[in-house]
């Protein structure tokens, strides 16, 4: 995680917060709204009917402005309405996500959270957020490279869902906002990795991540995410048409391009995630982030304790599709 030139958020600096007018009557809870039809409660109510509800009532809240947006531009109702509820169906269904090791992950304050990244398309951010929000209650401040800021649609979805640029000025201002911050110090070398190497972790950078733990005083979580090297199995790289289109690989995998846009669906591998025990390093104070030999000591243990989190996870998945 490296420094990059800082762009502009999509939202003001400083949390921008709208409130109600003085003569408008305070926002209805979703539950009181659901069951607003007779005296049924919402729990009550068929599936259809809880989501219709649902869904009337963020629209109420759009329209009237009772939501919040942090100076990241984090859109918390969009987030939790709209943006994870797509995600989850993947999640639940398709995937079929299992967790261990969530007594690991602080209920509160700052920690870093540190990855493996592979699967060709990066939906392991995506499937890891919806595990931290859904099982832990924290959203997860995932740190992008600047090529998702790029895109004028990607990198507002990607604001609005809680993340920024993978920056230590960023990473910094969250961890001191005690969030639970998200890194995949492998990058594009992660998931643009060929199927040969699937499961081997890459380099980790030059160790941003490591002097950002140091200077906040934060521990480190390491994570293995056991699935995503399966979805789409990378066989070739078009690097002409890469460079061409500005992008760092253009995969070829056993359905895409073959199949057009059938190719896009991802393969229904079964997904493990594991989050390990906090890493902390007393004897090392925020000076140590100075420390060329110390930052590179470090990154190197943390890599060898996600590698050999993924290879016993691995063991313990089995057959990657049931």
């Amino acid at each position: 995680m490296t420094a990059h030139h800082q762009r502009p958020f999509d939202e003001p600096d400083g949390a921008r917060v709208i409130p109600l007018r003085p003569d408008e009557p305070a926002p209805v809870p979703d539950s009181t709204f659901a069951s607003a039809d007779g005296p049924s409660g919402p729990s009550e109510r068929n599936p259809v009917e809880r989501a219709l509800a649902s869904g009337l009532s963020f629209l109420r809240r759009r329209v009237t402005g009772e939501y919040e947006v942090d100076e990241f531009g984090f859109d918390p109702d969009l987030n939790s309405s709209v943006l994870l509820p797509i995600a989850r169906a993947l999640y639940e269904r398709w995937f079929r996500v299992e967790l261990t090791g969530l007594e690991n992950v602080p209920a509160k304050g700052g920690a870093l959270l540190v990855a493996n990244h592979s699967g060709t398309v990066p939906l392991d951010g995506i499937m890891l957020s919806v595990a931290t929000h859904d099982h832990l209650d924290r959203p997860l401040r995932l740190l992008g490279a600047d090529l998702v800021y790029q895109v004028p649609v990607l990198a507002h979805l990607a604001r609005k869902a809680g993340h920024t640029l993978a920056c230590p000025a960023d990473a910094a201002r969250l961890l001191a906002k005690d969030e639970l911050v998200g890194v995949f110090p492998e990058g594009f070398k992660g998931i643009g990795k060929p199927y040969t190497e699937r499961y081997k972790l890459q380099r980790f950078g030059r160790g941003g991540f490591v002097e950002t733990a140091l200077r906040a005083d934060v521990p480190i979580i390491p994570c293995a995410i056991v699935g995503a090297e399966e979805i789409y199995p990378k066989i070739a790289d078009l690097k002409p048409l890469a460079r061409l289109l500005g992008l760092p690989y253009f995969p070829v995998t056993p359905t895409f391009p073959l199949l057009g846009a059938a190719g896009l669906v991802p393969l229904p591998s079964k997904w493990l995630i594991r989050f390990g025990e906090p890493m902390t390093f007393p004897e090392h104070g925020p000076e140590a982030a100075d420390d060329p030999m110390t930052v590179f000591n470090l990154t190197d243990h943390v890599r060898e304790v996600v590698q050999q989190m993924l290879y016993e996870t691995l063991l313990r998945r089995g057959h990657p599709f049931l």
